[in-house]
């Protein structure tokens, strides 16, 4: 873990206190598989524990929480939008994303938003309970696969998009090679609560690329891939890949 002091105290800042902690993720097998996890904790009180950002969000308001241990890709509100109501709304309250998800995108939009640390779902009880009590201390920790991601992200040279022939900058902007085209379409448009990225993979499923082409392309781990496409078949009800690329044919996102 790469844990970077910043000034700041919470509510729970002695590490000899419970940190009491609010719980969101859409899975109730990871909401309840957590809750056992942490809950065994000396120094860890779960409070509650919610399936999407708004249930996040109201429960905060009820529970007053140290911090809160959240998933990014939920539904009714997700991940970085709850952050930004939580930044807003419960100064108070340490932001940790515990997600799947390790692409730069993800990493760097929930800490631009008021992520205070963000570990991948890998990371055992004792890392995450020790990113919960430094969070309340005004500490930020990585995930070390995060961290790396991170830093390559921070240090690239930045690319000019390129426009793909034929597409309308006027409809949304360019869209990048090897990316599915949903240019024009905001996030709360998508069918089924995709999220841009579960859109992108789907057009490629669509196009007919496989997990690793996939991974290769986006610059993701063949497991992340995976558990996207897991999430995909969930929310659009595909059964298989024929099915997904017909999916993905009828809304338009090849």
């Amino acid at each position: 873990m790469s844990t970077d002091a910043r000034a700041g105290t919470g509510q729970g800042a002695e590490r000899g206190a419970p940190v009491r902690i609010v719980i969101a993720d859409d899975q109730a097998t990871v909401r309840q598989g957590l809750e056992l996890l942490l809950g065994g904790l000396k120094d860890v009180d779960v409070l509650a524990t919610a399936a999407n950002g708004q249930q996040a969000l109201d429960l905060v308001a009820e529970h007053e929480p140290d911090a809160i241990l959240l998933d990014l890709h939920m539904p009714v509100l997700d991940g970085i939008a709850t952050t930004k109501r939580l930044v807003a709304e419960h100064p108070k309250v340490a932001i940790v994303i515990l997600t799947t998800y390790a692409d730069d995108g993800s990493v760097l939009e929930a800490l631009r938003a008021g992520a205070r640390s963000y570990l991948t779902k890998d990371a055992d009880r004792s890392d995450i309970a020790g990113a919960l009590h430094a969070a309340v201390r005004g500490l930020s920790v990585l995930d070390p696969g995060v961290q790396a991601r991170l830093l390559a992200a921070t240090s690239a040279p930045q690319q000019p998009a390129r426009q793909q022939p034929g597409a309308d900058a006027g409809a949304g902007g360019s869209a990048g090679a090897g990316t599915a085209t949903v240019a024009g379409t905001e996030q709360s448009e998508l069918p089924d609560g995709l999220t841009r990225r579960e859109a992108e993979i789907l057009g490629m499923i669509g196009r007919g690329l496989t997990n690793g082409e996939i991974a290769a392309q986006l610059f993701l781990s063949g497991h992340t891939v995976k558990t996207h496409i897991n999430r995909i078949f969930t929310k659009t009800g595909s059964r298989d890949r024929m099915a997904a690329a017909k999916y993905a044919q009828d809304h338009g996102l090849r």
